[in-house]
């Protein structure tokens, strides 16, 4: 029988599982284990120092942010937004404590990179996050974002600049995400990104319980965006 690739279609137990788990069904990965994604530098001559220790690794930059390997200093800035997510499908990366945050900054920073920090280009704050998986010629999807941060546009110009990179870099073919039909900042950047409403999913999947214990399913949705579609779309911007 054919593996279910679906996500929730796996059983996971412990923090461990339970965080890969949210990561790949906020952002669509498959149950297999992610490859590293690898980014490149705007600037193929800038050298980029990183602390002793830390596995070296490019980056990409926009006109305001910079996407690149999560670092152990990322903690006191991954809390803000992990403390109490504004996604029900990250509840279960919710960390308790700069204890929590500081262990979770470190697993990310050893990691095998397919978890992307998103900082400021000026200042270095860490906003948010980004996820790209591969599944052969097509990659999954999602972010997740500092809300104080949101109305900026910054999780629309990081995510552009991840799928450029994905289309123009690693010759993907297709890209998709699933969205929780009731997350409209995140149905409203995928369809701000060109990626089109592929499908519905009634009561997919629960995150969380009601007050008796009784699991709450959420719909789901799933968006997706073809790279001849994205270079139209870029096409018709320049």
């Amino acid at each position: 029988m054919r593996r279910d690739r679906r996500p929730g279609a796996a059983v996971y137990r412990g923090r461990h599982e339970a965080k890969c788990r949210a990561r790949r069904l906020c952002a669509g990965f498959p149950n297999g284990r992610p490859r590293p994604l690898l980014l490149p530098s705007s600037n193929p001559n800038r050298v980029v120092n990183w602390p002793s220790g830390m596995k070296q690794m490019e980056i990409v930059e926009t006109d305001r942010l910079v996407l690149r390997r999560f670092v152990n200093s990322d903690a006191a800035d991954l809390l803000e937004y992990l403390r109490e997510p504004s996604a029900s499908c990250f509840l279960s990366l919710a960390l308790a404590s700069m204890d929590d945050a500081r262990r979770e900054a470190g697993e990310r920073s050893a990691g095998d990179g397919s978890s992307i920090a998103v900082c400021m280009r000026e200042s270095g704050k860490l906003i948010g996050d980004l996820f790209a998986v591969p599944e052969g010629d097509t990659f999954s999807v999602g972010w997740n974002f500092n809300p104080a941060f949101g109305g900026n546009g910054y999780a629309h110009e990081a995510a552009s600049a991840l799928f450029s990179h994905l289309f123009a870099e690693r010759e993907a073919r297709r890209l998709y995400a699933y969205v929780e039909d009731t997350n409209t900042p995140s149905r409203r950047l995928c369809e701000k990104l060109g990626m089109r409403q592929e499908g519905l999913f009634k009561e997919f999947i629960s995150f969380r319980n009601d007050e008796d214990g009784t699991p709450i399913y959420e719909n789901t949705l799933q968006y997706a965006i073809l790279r001849h579609e994205w270079l139209v779309q870029t096409q018709a911007q320049a």
